[in-house]
């Protein structure tokens, strides 16, 4: 199959490009960054310099692919739209990329009890809203294959060309600069986790099997931040992580990162994956952490 995926050097991206190549998959990559075209190169991937605003590239990629995965942003609304627009009446595939962060509280490290699956009723925060309407808007497309898969927080080194993903490395990197691992609050905030291996085999898998208007969570295990925060620390010889203000984590990392990606719960299960027949194979982030740190 003819495949065409934005964000081929990023995290995710390149990991799926990478794995639907290795599954004897056709991959063309959209990448910004001509540096990283010879990276792509060395695992399959056959570059597109361009960028999620060139509507006619994307049009025109889209169109010649028998199947579209869109993984560059779970934002980006005119990119949806355009790809939207190319694969209507054509029956093609389109997979968007969407993430937990649409369920996410502004919980500023306390613990939530709230979990969700697929079917559970959700009103997200109103800066989440806009990745929501996007989500629906590609599960609302007419004459095409729409599913979304809805990541959670990704852990896992880089399969495909150099890239980290978004929470944890953030953690890490400050642990380092710092001397002190640290969490947002009390860290009793919990997210739902899955290694990046696994997140490939899911998107192989939905574009084997899934349904047209397909929405699945991506989950294998969960933590809390207190957790994940204290194996950073003690990996990295720091010993025990402590407390971090959610005003200095919003100095530090932005509002964006700081109250919805660091401070907040996200708790999903994964049911629709499961019944689609995926088995994901990790189930412990700060396991993962250890081995990568220590």
């Amino acid at each position: 199959m003819k495949v065409f995926i934005t964000g081929a050097s990023g995290f995710i991206g390149g990991a799926v490009a990478s794995r639907l190549v290795e599954a004897g998959h056709s991959v063309r990559g959209l990448l910004r960054d001509p540096t990283k075209a010879d990276a792509c190169l060395r695992f399959g991937i056959h570059p597109v310099l361009g960028t999620l605003d060139d509507t006619n590239l994307l049009t025109r990629e889209a169109q010649a692919a028998d199947a579209v995965v869109n993984a560059a942003s779970s934002d980006h609304r005119k990119a949806a739209d355009t790809l939207i627009a190319a694969l209507q009446t054509t029956g093609k595939t389109l997979i968007h990329t969407s993430g937990t962060s649409v369920v996410a509280d502004q919980a500023n490290g306390e613990p939530s009890d709230v979990i969700f699956d697929e079917d559970t009723p959700r009103k997200p925060e109103p800066d989440k809203e806009a990745r929501v309407a996007l989500d629906n808007a590609v599960l609302g497309a007419q004459g095409m294959r729409s599913i979304v898969l809805c990541n959670s927080l990704i852990y896992g080194d880089a399969i495909g060309p150099d890239a980290r993903s978004v929470q944890l490395p953030r953690l890490i990197d400050e642990a380092r600069e710092s001397g002190t691992a640290h969490y947002i609050g009390r860290g009793l905030n919990r997210w739902s986790t899955v290694h990046i291996e696994d997140v490939t085999e899911l998107y192989l898998l939905a574009l084997e099997r899934a349904p047209a208007g397909y929405f699945a969570f991506v989950e294998n295990g969960e933590s809390s931040f207190a957790d994940m925060a204290h194996a950073i620390g003690r990996s990295l010889g720091l010993g025990e992580a402590r407390s971090m203000s959610s005003q200095d984590a919003i100095t530090r990392w932005g509002h964006e990162v700081a109250v919805f990606a660091l401070g907040s719960n996200s708790r999903v299960r994964a049911t629709r994956a499961r019944a689609l027949g995926w088995a994901p194979r990790h189930d412990s982030a700060e396991a993962w952490i250890e081995r990568a740190l220590s």
